[in-house]
């Protein structure tokens, strides 16, 4: 897709409804880069903006989010706030005030700090090192390009990044097991919350399916996230419409494939599954609603079937202990039967899988890492 200019971007509308009939929302990253953007306009131009244009990721769209204030502090320091509306997806953020500390500094980059409320990774294998503040790279992208847009050539800037009563929302959050301590995390890899896991988004998993097998499709994937996307479109060579966003419902996703195939009278030749083993390994534990209210997190089933492998015991004790799956792949990423481990987590789920879609000849799985690295068959 081609990227666009700055005068051709389009504007996002929060007004209009997701294909589940429920209401975007913007994400944290969508906010804190909002927060930043007006307080670069105060700092730089003495300008109060009560709303500011966001560059999504992809430099197609723009999104307009409203400012709740922006002050300028007697040391120089401008602050600006934003409230975080996620829509109608039920999200621990929603309706908190993220804001952005903005100064100049004398290292001559770009630098991000955790503000109160926002938390500092402590244990590897996030999106970001330890030690490094909680907000994820796109939206760091996303406020890079607000700089951009603002400050003219100008790029030496602390951004401190804050959520009141972070702290206490994080503790409803997976963030003190990840490691991550001290607030939120500042997410988003779109820009913009889609609703997902509400009953309704349940029922539009069954239309997309529907949709994915009708015309006597012989080949669908199932994508529990964005990763495996590619895979699905460039390598298997799937239509979108053949694709499925299944987000956390996979035992769902399952039982309307059944459902329909059975109605229909015939079987599916291939059923992708593409995404990361943090969500599609859960499955090795019996877990097939693999949201974090409903399902632990993966390193332990993970852990059982190296130490099956033969994997040396300090090996698997570390993966068992790890805090993200990612890091758990971290620590055999260099051991010589890392991809037949992955082949064989790959091969179990499969056959999981399979049991509960007869309907299916072939079930076919495909993980990969957080970069969208293959780490099993085809790697």
């Amino acid at each position: 897709m081609k990227t666009l200019t700055a005068a051709e971007l389009q504007p996002f509308d929060l007004g209009v409804l997701a294909g589940n009939g429920l209401r975007r929302g913007r994400t944290t990253g969508s906010c804190a880069t909002a927060a930043v953007k007006a307080a670069l306009h105060l700092l730089l131009f003495g300008e109060r903006k009560s709303h500011v244009a966001v560059t999504l990721p992809g430099r197609v769209y723009y999104l307009v989010v409203p400012v709740q204030s922006v002050a300028m502090h007697d040391d120089g320091r401008v602050r600006a706030e934003v409230l975080k509306d996620g829509g109608d997806d039920p999200d621990s953020t929603h309706g908190a005030t993220i804001f952005a500390e903005v100064a100049r500094n004398q290292a001559g980059e770009i630098r991000f700090f955790a503000g109160p409320g926002v938390g500092t990774a402590t244990l590897p294998g996030l999106r970001v090192a330890v030690g490094e503040p909680a907000i994820n790279p796109v939206p760091r992208l996303m406020m890079r390009q607000a700089v951009a847009e603002v400050a003219q050539g100008e790029a030496a800037f602390d951004l401190t990044i804050g959520c009141e009563n972070g702290e206490a929302i994080a503790r409803k959050t997976f963030n003190p097991r990840l490691g991550i301590v001290g607030g939120i995390s500042i997410l988003g890899t779109s820009g913009i919350v889609e609703p997902m896991s509400l009953a309704t988004w349940i029922a539009s998993v069954e239309v997309y399916v529907r949709v994915a097998l009708a015309e006597g499709a012989s080949s669908v994937a199932y994508l529990p996230g964005k990763i495996g996307r590619e895979f699905a479109r460039d390598v298997l060579a799937l239509p979108e419409k053949r694709t499925v966003q299944i987000a956390n419902f996979l035992g769902d996703a399952l039982a309307f494939t059944e459902t329909a195939l059975v109605e229909e009278g015939r079987q599916l030749d291939v059923l992708w599954l593409a995404g990361h083993p943090g969500k599609l390994a859960k499955v090795l534990d019996g877990y097939w609603d693999t949201h974090s209210s409903k399902s632990a997190m993966a390193m332990a089933g993970v852990a059982r079937v190296a130490q099956e492998q033969g994997f040396a015991a300090d090996l698997v004790v570390a993966m068992a202990q790890a805090n993200t799956v990612e890091a758990a792949m971290e620590t055999i990423k260099h051991e010589a039967g890392a991809r037949d481990l992955w082949i064989e987590i790959e091969r179990r789920i499969s056959a999981l899988v399979q049991a509960r879609v007869p309907s299916v000849r072939r079930v076919e799985v495909r993980l990969f890492d957080l970069s969208g690295n293959l780490l099993g068959e085809g790697a």
